[in-house]
């Protein structure tokens, strides 16, 4: 690839927290872009007076290093080429593969000359005895792959946003799949060998090598269907109750544990639900939304429910604004996000298209429903620029590129 696809989102944050205390986590599905954020943010270093030999960047995925692969051994290379005089920025890719990492990141930190940053594909990373020794003292930052937005900054031909979007969920939002694209290597089955690649890495890697499953087939047929049923409330029984009329025995408890498999891995997000009246968490019917469009489809070889693709895409990018997401309740009716961010609440409904007045007050309902004073808005692909009793309608693709 001859060019890197600027994150800003995620360079800005790094910008912010340089050279505190603080060390820097960057946690998401393998192939979001974690290891590039790490050039691009070596780049702004080095274009701001940052000397190569401040840097020391490491890569554990890479048999170069295998000799690092333990804790001690870690310390100590880092520690051997630190320049004294000045600050050093430690870049730590995949450091999950060190056995016992967190001891040498628990030193490295208390060195006043290092400033570190780490990534890892999985969420176990900032637990057990690394969160104990670095409590109050990280700054996790959560990669996805390109908004819609970032993809269409350097996206290179001249179609209908309506076309773009097809080909975003098509084709993946992972960065690499837009570079096929830009380098004019793109075809089908360059795209699909490259999604059935992240999939087996997150499958084999981060799952089933983690949790020691047995059972690939089971787990795979778990991972289809929540990857079918984006945006329908799941219960591990009912789960349970499908497999088993397929032939495929499992229990409830353990369907739970393959779904926190995929959660830990960043390939499946899950939403919990809100009482808006009551304003508290409900511990039952949550939904779940994959971490990319584009691996769903190659994964069941269709793209399905057009609403509930554009809820998934809707969902990630309040993810990636920085808000806490929430299934709405209200009485009887359903909000599809409750949007939390700085103690400020937003309501959105998503609907592919609105054809009709009867589809508008079905959407328009729930909202109503809502008595406070915070924003509501309902987003879809025809519509813009009205309001109904201080409901915004919004046209979607506005929204995703402000």
């Amino acid at each position: 690839m001859n060019s890197l696809i600027q994150r800003w989102l995620y360079i800005d944050i790094l910008i912010d927290w340089k050279d505190s205390e603080f060390i820097k986590i960057i946690t998401g599905i393998r192939r979001s872009g974690k290891s590039t954020l790490f050039l691009l943010f070596q780049n702004y270093l080095k274009e701001n007076g940052i000397k190569n030999e401040q840097i020391q960047t490491i890569n554990f995925e890479d048999a170069n290093f295998a000799h690092l692969l333990e804790w001690k051994a870690l310390h100590d290379h880092i520690q051997s080429k630190l320049v004294l005089d000045k600050k050093n920025y430690i870049f730590l890719d995949e450091i999950q593969n060190v056995a016992d990492f967190q001891k040498a990141v628990n030193s490295l930190r208390l060195k006043k000359n290092v400033d570190l940053y780490l990534t890892g594909s999985n969420s176990h990373i900032l637990s057990g005895e690394l969160t104990t020794l670095l409590a109050g003292r990280y700054v996790e930052i959560k990669m996805l792959p390109l908004s819609f937005k970032e993809y269409l900054c350097v996206y290179p031909f001249n179609k209908t946003i309506q076309d773009k979007y097809a080909d975003y969920i098509h084709n993946s939002s992972f960065p690499a799949s837009l570079e096929f694209i830009k380098e004019q290597q793109w075809n089908n089955d360059r795209i699909r060998l490259f999604l059935e690649n992240i999939y087996n890495a997150v499958v084999l890697k981060d799952i089933v090598s983690r949790y020691n499953f047995k059972n690939i087939i089971r787990l795979e047929s778990i991972i289809k269907f929540m990857f079918d049923n984006i945006g329908n409330e799941i219960s591990v029984k009912r789960i349970s109750d499908i497999l088993k009329a397929e032939k495929i025995s499992i229990q409830p408890r353990d369907v739970d544990t393959y779904i926190d498999a995929m959660l830990t891995s960043f390939i499946l997000y899950k939403t919990d639900r809100y009482d808006v009246r009551g304003k508290q968490i409900l511990k039952t019917n949550a939904k779940y939304y994959v971490a990319d469009i584009g691996l769903r489809y190659y994964l069941l070889g269709k793209e399905g429910d057009e609403g509930h693709i554009l809820e998934n895409i809707v969902y990630l990018e309040l993810l990636r604004r920085g808000y806490k997401v929430f299934i709405g309740k209200v009485d009887n009716a359903e909000v599809d996000f409750v949007a939390i961010k700085d103690g400020k609440i937003k309501y959105y409904q998503v609907a592919h298209s609105i054809e009709n007045q009867d589809t508008l007050a079905r959407e328009l309902k729930s909202l109503s429903a809502i008595h406070d004073h915070n924003q509501k808005f309902i987003l879809t692909t025809n519509a813009g620029g009205q309001s109904f009793n201080g409901i915004e309608y919004i046209n979607v693709f506005d929204w995703l590129i402000k």
